[in-house]
């Protein structure tokens, strides 16, 4: 058996053993690339670590830092609240303010489970109290964090990038930001009109108790005067439109609204900063955001103590253990032998539909960020003979790698899953699965339809 070959069935085995045994894909890619290294590549250390990705490492570390210090100051939880007082109670826009903020928070730098994990539990929340789909719900929630998951300082951006950088690959920061954006939204237009959207419509306003939090307590919908009852809308009636109550809470307290106070405000200035200096100036994205992050944690060291333990570490480790076993490969000449086995097929629009799919596939069960990682690599001799446009391509590999985190095998799924409350959570599963069946089915192909075959970049 050829060298290349082993390494290649090394990386099989630890997408089979992440997935099977919940080992972190990064550690099992560090031990896999110091084995292969050394045993089959006659590598020394330093041959080695010569593929640790130095640079995303401080995107990475960077970003995450900055946003564990907005979520541990409630900045997140004052731009959940803002966003559903924004649009006073209206049951059909919902789910496109849940969409709308996951896709921000996910673009402006938040690793897009975490984004998942705080904005699905108020998203689910409100579908069981006002008769949303949770289905519908939930992935308007996911699909949102993945449309806004391509920005060029987001993490799946910074990481993509990087790697078409560092590949010498032609890119384009906004195409693939806009492809990914693109088609989550059109995914997203089309759950809303199958899953019950169109009857939102139908209803009137409600009162979002505490700004937009369901309470734990009461049920009563205020209205102008702060008294009265109006219908819950959970029973099919319009009820009429009501006042939001403003905010009486100044920290944030439980079964309170949020406002701002100076450590939000200066969170907010700063991921404002973020954006400037990244898209405005060119300034690198993990060093400004770890430059604002150690700023706040200097004027509030009190509200950012565990923001270096809420670092997103396992995301770290995943990247950063991947792409340096990729430079193993890289080393021994595997990328090199595999591209141009994949172009032997002889076609390479079906070459380019099977690289799609099985990063659609490997992603429903595995690490989106990883495939994504260990395939751009792959696809560079085959990319190289020019037959096929770089920019779309790897565009295509994004999209298909991605949408199907609805999947509830996948992180984002499991969460949803996991905050849906007062739902029978064997259906939900399987209509979670089904859907992410569809997605996985159908999604790649059309990724490659309109992003490979007209030729983009």
């Amino acid at each position: 058996m050829s060298p290349e070959l082993i390494s290649i069935l090394v990386l099989v085995v630890v997408f089979v053993i992440a997935t099977t045994r919940s080992v972190n894909m990064g550690a099992l890619a560090f031990a896999a690339a110091f084995g292969v290294g050394t045993l089959v590549a006659d590598l020394d250390a330093d041959g080695i670590f010569a593929g640790f990705p130095g640079d995303l490492f401080v995107v990475l570390v960077g970003v995450t830092y900055l946003f564990a210090i907005a979520r541990a100051n409630g900045t997140t939880d004052w731009l959940v609240h803002a966003a559903v007082r924004l649009v006073r109670g209206r049951v059909a826009l919902i789910p496109w303010v849940m969409f709308a903020l996951t896709g921000a928070l996910t673009a402006i730098g938040a690793v897009s489970p975490a984004a998942v994990a705080i904005v699905a539990p108020v998203a689910l929340s409100f579908a069981t109290r006002y008769s949303i789909s949770p289905l519908l719900m939930g992935t308007m929630v996911v699909h949102g964090a993945q449309a806004g998951g391509f920005s060029p300082i987001s993490i799946y951006g910074s990481i993509v990038n990087g790697i078409v950088e560092r590949e010498k690959l032609p890119g384009s920061e906004i195409g693939l930001f806009l492809a990914s954006l693109v088609a989550n939204l059109l995914i997203a237009a089309v759950l809303f009109a199958v899953l019950g959207g169109r009857k939102l419509w139908a209803r009137g306003a409600v009162a979002p108790e505490d700004g937009g939090t369901p309470g734990k307590g009461g049920g009563t919908e205020t209205n102008d005067t702060g008294t009265g009852t109006g219908s819950s809308a959970g029973d099919g009636t319009a009820p009429a439109a009501v006042a939001v109550r403003p905010d009486q809470d100044t920290g944030g307290g439980e079964g309170t609204g949020i406002r701002l106070n100076p450590a939000r405000v200066a969170t907010l200035v700063a991921l404002v900063a973020l954006v400037v200096a990244v898209l405005g100036f060119d300034l690198d994205a993990g060093l400004t955001a770890v430059t604002l992050a150690v700023v706040l944690s200097t004027a509030w060291p009190e509200d950012s103590r565990r923001a270096v333990g809420e670092i997103a570490w396992s995301t770290v480790l995943l990247i950063c253990g991947v792409l340096t076993y990729v430079g193993v490969l890289e080393e021994m000449g595997t990328i090199t032998w595999a591209g141009e086995g994949v172009g032997g097929i002889g076609v390479p629009l079906l070459a380019a539909v099977l690289l799609c799919y099985i990063g659609a596939v490997v992603s429903a069960f595995a690490s989106s960020v990883g495939i994504m990682g260990a395939l751009i690599p792959l696809a560079v001799p085959f990319l190289a003979q020019g037959e096929i446009g770089a920019v779309g391509m790897v565009a295509a590999l994004a999209v298909s790698a991605t949408v199907v985190d609805v999947s509830p095998f996948s992180t984002n799924g499991a969460l949803v899953l996991a905050a849906a409350p007062d739902v029978d959570r064997d259906r939900f599963f399987r209509q979670l699965m089904v859907y992410g069946g569809i997605v996985v089915a159908a999604v790649p192909a059309l990724a490659w339809l309109v992003l490979v075959v007209p030729g983009f970049g």
